[in-house]
């Protein structure tokens, strides 16, 4: 009887596939391997998900053509959790799974059109209208030999191009290839000599070989020390001698080359020395109750709510040991790239070769290895960013939120739209395992879990190391400017202090969230703003470049001498971003070394880990940054910390505002006085009377919670109220405007309970030349707490909306939980 395998591929298709297992692979396949096998017209990569000897299929079943792991990726434990994210989040489960793979791993075929130019040519100067979809569609055929498919729709701006293709091919003007391609990262392996004889028969031959050739004998004498070989290359550096050495011993058989597969391991710029930290009665505290629960293998979600500087990754550190030590493996999830040098470093300390580190800065090559390598069991603690949470570990005892409330945990540009400390709590829960989330500042619907005894809340109210928390000032710009005390951006309070700390040789932080120089570009003459022309945000002046750049789309202009409207040359620079901060800081304190971080400046690998190991000894004393400045930074010399401009994202139209300003400030004063030394806080603000800015002054967070969570309950958003947000674009706006009343139309008639919004343009109507319509869906969890009622809406919608809508080929998102509705 032939057997059967179920499988899922990455794509929006909600079913599974049956494929029959030919002889050979038969002892090879599991479940939660991967396997290539035919879909369509293409080749794909697919997750099995299941076997069978019988099947009801009644079409001829295609058999699968490869297996591509040898250990499986999931297990059908684990699989449960990757049904919950496709469900929750409206996902299809090949989609879902697709997390569990390293990028670049798949085999895929990738369609390819070859053109006879010149016949193409031809074809085009035949064509009467030129504007015609034929016409444009030949126009870029004959610019080149190769086009692939998806390259030409975005060209086109259409996805309806096979059947004019086809046609093409039929009079033989080009060619269609169907090409499987292997992915883009594979097993690395190199070239090792190791000795082929024994030591008896090396040493017996060595007076007579030295006499002959001397450079033989040192290759040998290089390779007895070393029992299983040396990589030639590192060889031949060592000894200084040339590759025919080896090939002549390897021809007398006193040596073999062999190729072995050699492991890319990703290193960490940033270093720390090892510190034995003594913890606290209250961390000790913490320690044995979550500890209890890691000994007995239970789940339960801890909120860990502890001030800035109060030893939290010493916490997470001692409870991994405890995990450890029961052959349990441990996820630690921090929110960005900016984090993770000084949490691996301190990681690495304890606990050494144990340890992988996932995120996208490394190498194809190194995530690949180290994925394998936790695949294989070589590793047994995960740290990264939240798509690390999907790292095929087995037996997790201990999943660790850090900074949970960081909207970086949200997926924003992949489906599923998952929320990274949402779906920690649910693979927690499939794994038995305890789940910490810590925070400064918890997110309103992780405190309001807690409170509410959803969550275990658990507290650090003091700083380690004899250190107390900052001064806060805030300083009004408005109030400043009247009485001539600003310096360009800054107050001269601020400036001061700088100086003071620079004199004591101690180090300061300033945060402005915003990158480039200037935030607009604009006539002073007309007012025209130099606007994106895919997008409908202003461009951003970056100075080191000289370029305007948008930040949605990331395409480039150069800075034009007149305004393109009415030609003036009265051009203004308005606003100001991290570059002006740098340049204006580097105008006030010229011997100073400033550096800067954002995503501008620590593009290079490993540059953020240089830049921190520079400003960990003192080398920078002045670091200029966006919101990465903010974020889990841990240096005793910073004394100072300086905000150019508290409004940045207070002043956004999001019901989040408020929330988000309040921990970016909290988190960012947090950076000051880590040690015996006092800290300050200067914030710059032009609304100092704001509630949200007087709490961070007091450094009251349960007040600035008890405010939030009424006026939420008030406006009907979470955590009392579930949300959706859909968004409709395309390039054309009549159709995104068209598919958005059509979605509007079906979800009255399906929504039960459900308050529906009518449809509205984004806030950002267009980018990358899609215009966007949006549709917010409020689910009370009064009358549905876990939003089962919502999702069957949702996916009832849809599947409505694909079978009788005119305008389905649009781009559809929806997004569970949305993070920002912006």
């Amino acid at each position: 009887m032939i057997t059967m395998t179920k499988k899922y591929f990455p794509l929006p298709f909600r079913n599974s596939f049956t494929y029959s297992i030919p002889d050979e692979f038969r002892q090879s396949l599991k479940v939660g391997v991967r396997v290539v096998a035919p879909f369509g017209k293409r080749v794909l990569t697919g997750f099995v998900i299941g076997l069978t000897e019988i099947t009801d299929v009644k079409e001829k079943i295609k058999p699968i053509r490869d297996v591509l792991d040898e250990l499986p990726i999931f297990d059908e434990t684990s699989i449960k959790f990757y049904e919950w994210i496709s469900e929750y989040y409206i996902s299809s489960l090949g989609e879902s799974l697709r997390n569990s793979v390293p990028y670049g791993s798949d085999v895929e075929s990738k369609r390819k059109i070859v053109v006879d130019i010149k016949f193409c040519s031809q074809l085009y100067d035949q064509e009467t209208k030129k504007n015609s979809p034929r016409a444009k569609l030949l126009s870029v055929l004959a610019e080149k030999e190769v086009h692939h498919i998806s390259v030409l729709q975005k060209q086109l701006k259409t996805k309806s191009i096979y059947s004019p293709i086809r046609a093409l091919e039929k009079i033989g003007a080009v060619t269609i290839l169907d090409l499987v391609e292997h992915g883009k990262v594979r097993v690395k392996t190199a070239k090792f000599v190791q000795l082929a004889k024994s030591l008896d028969e090396v040493y017996a031959a060595i007076p007579e070989m030295e006499r002959k050739s001397p450079k033989q004998v040192v290759v040998l004498l290089e390779l007895i020390s070393k029992k299983e070989g040396l990589q030639q290359s590192e060889l031949l550096s060592r000894t200084g001698i040339s590759q025919s050495a080896i090939q002549s011993l390897e021809k007398k058989g006193f040596v073999e080359v062999i190729d072995k597969e050699i492991e890319r391991v990703y290193s960490e710029v940033y270093t720390e020395s090892f510190k034995d930290f003594e913890l606290t009665e209250t961390q000790n505290n913490v320690v044995e109750q979550i500890g209890k629960k890691i000994e007995a293998g239970e789940f339960e979600t801890f909120l860990l709510h502890g001030v800035t500087g109060s030893g939290k990754t010493q916490v997470y550190i001692e409870l991994a040991k405890k995990s450890l030590a029961k052959e349990k493996s441990v996820i630690i999830l921090v929110p960005e790239i900016s984090l993770t040098p000084q949490i691996t470093s301190r990681f690495y300390n304890h606990f050494k070769d144990k340890i992988a580190v996932l995120h996208s800065r490394m190498s194809l090559g190194e995530r690949y290895d180290s994925w394998r390598g936790i695949v294989a069991g070589k590793y047994s603690l995960v740290i990264g960013p939240r798509s690390a949470l999907f790292a095929p570990l087995k037996n997790v005892g201990l999943i660790v939120v850090d900074e949970e409330h960081d909207p970086s945990y949200k997926q924003y540009d992949l489906i599923p739209k998952y929320h990274g400390r949402d779906a920690a709590i649910i693979r927690a829960m499939h794994s038995g395992c305890p789940v910490l989330l810590g925070s400064a500042t918890p997110s309103v619907e992780s405190m309001y879990n807690a409170l509410t005894k959803k969550f275990t809340l658990l507290g650090l109210p003091e700083r380690v190391d004899k250190a107390t928390l900052p001064h806060i000032c805030l300083v009004d710009l408005t109030v400043e400017k009247k009485k001539k005390k600003m310096e360009g951006i800054f107050s001269q309070l601020l400036l001061e202090a700088i100086g003071e700390r620079i004199k004591k040789k101690e180090s300061v932080i300033i945060l402005q969230n915003r990158r480039g120089f200037a935030t607009q570009v604009f006539c002073n003459d007309c007012g025209e703003v130099v606007m994106c022309s895919d997008c409908s945000v202003s461009m951003v002046h970056h100075i080191n470049k000289n370029i305007l750049q948008c930040h949605y789309c990331n395409i480039i202009q150069h800075v034009p001498k007149a305004c393109p409207v009415c030609g003036s040359i009265s051009l203004k620079f308005f606003g100001t971003g991290t570059q002006r901060v740098e340049d204006e800081l580097s105008y006030y304190f010229p011997t100073v070394s400033i550096e800067r971080i954002d995503s501008d400046s620590i593009s290079k690998k490993g540059s953020l880990g240089e830049i921190l190991n520079r400003f960990r000894k003192g080398e920078i004393q002045i670091l200029v940054g966006t919101q990465m400045v903010s974020k889990g930074l841990d240096f005793g010399d910073v004394t100072l910390v300086g905000v150019v401009a508290a409004e940045t994202s207070l002043w956004i139209p999001d019901f989040r505002a408020d929330e988000r300003t309040f921990q970016l400030l909290t988190q960012v004063a947090g950076r000051a006085g880590r040690s015996e030394k006092k800290g300050e806080v200067i914030i710059q603000t032009q609304n100092q009377k704001h509630f949200v800015l007087q709490k961070v002054l007091d450094n009251d967070y349960q007040s600035f919670y008890q405010k939030e969570i009424v006026l939420r309950e008030q406006g009907e958003y979470p955590p009392f109220v579930r949300l959706a947000l859909i968004e409709v674009k395309d390039e054309k706006e009549d159709k995104s405007r068209g598919a958005i009343k059509d979605l509007f139309e079906i979800l009255k008639r399906e929504s039960k309970g459900l308050k529906i919004t009518p449809p509205t343009e984004a806030i950002v109507y267009k980018i990358k030349g899609f215009f966007r319509w949006q549709i917010l869906i409020k689910s009370h969890k009064k009358f549905d707490p876990s939003g089962k009622l919502l999702r069957a809406t949702l996916l009832n919608t849809l599947i409505e909306f694909n079978q009788k809508s005119r305008y389905r080929d649009v781009k559809l998102i929806v997004d569970v939980d949305p993070q920002s509705i912006i």
